[in-house]
């Protein structure tokens, strides 16, 4: 068993949707197995379905100053912002595959976050960085120490069709994090996001691509897989499902 890798870039969101939707129906067609895509986008905001608008504070000026656009889209949760130096990873995977946990005929979708928490977690270690769970704040947060609050390092945001999943996780790695000032990140109000460039002890600070292979490591660690990268879409089409 493996789980194919796919890494396109610094890809548009418009182009990074219909990547991941001719990917999702291989998958739903068992044409494929269960595929991580791990990617990078320009500046663009997204509201899931839980989304308000009154969470974007910038106004329509300075967003089209900024060249940053809205997408409304699928997945679970409220507003999100991705941009350059952030690892935003998209897990097309079947849940009624052989997933850890898996208890029924399909694994639930919050054991599927749970599980993306957990490599989050893990890579979050590898650079340094402890993180952690919060009871019903889905993400990946740092600890509390003395009178500073968790911080968000990486946020999560999935949507479930026939059973195969889309959408993902995305993880601040060296992100310029003033753009979160243009939302409010998830509607959360309380606490501030973060990246593992401020939070990791590691001189020089970790990079993109260091980020994206642990990542795909933990994803195989976590998953029991054997992670095996592919490298367009079309070779990915071209392999045959396990």
């Amino acid at each position: 068993m493996h789980i194919h890798l796919l890494q396109p870039g610094r890809i548009s969101y418009a182009e990074g949707l219909r990547l991941q939707a001719e990917v999702v129906a291989a998958r739903k067609a068992n044409r494929i197995g269960d595929t991580l895509i791990l990617l990078e986008h320009p500046p663009v905001l997204t509201l899931g379905r839980n989304a308000t608008r009154a969470n974007i504070l910038a106004s329509d000026d300075l967003l089209a100053q900024k060249n940053v656009e809205i997408h409304d889209i699928n997945r679970g949760g409220d507003v999100t912002y991705h941009g350059p130096g952030q690892l935003v990873g998209y897990p097309i995977f079947d849940l009624r595959g052989n997933l850890p946990g898996k208890k029924g005929p399909h694994l639930g979708p919050v054991d599927f976050v749970r599980l993306m928490e957990e490599t989050l977690i893990l890579t979050c270690k590898d650079f340094g960085v402890p993180a952690q769970r919060i009871c019903k704040l889905t993400g990946v947060w740092t600890l509390a120490g003395g009178t500073i609050r968790e911080k968000k390092i990486a946020a999560i945001g999935i949507h479930v069709s026939q059973a195969v999943t889309s959408h993902g996780f995305a993880l601040n790695v060296t992100t310029d994090l003033r753009d979160f000032d243009l939302i409010v990140p998830c509607g959360i109000t309380d606490r501030t996001v973060t990246s593992l460039e401020l939070e990791s002890p590691l001189d020089p600070p970790p990079t993109l691509t260091q980020a994206s292979n642990s990542i795909a490591a933990n994803f195989g660690r976590v998953f029991h897989r054997q992670i095996l990268a592919t490298e367009t879409l079309d070779d990915l089409l071209a392999t045959t499902a396990t």
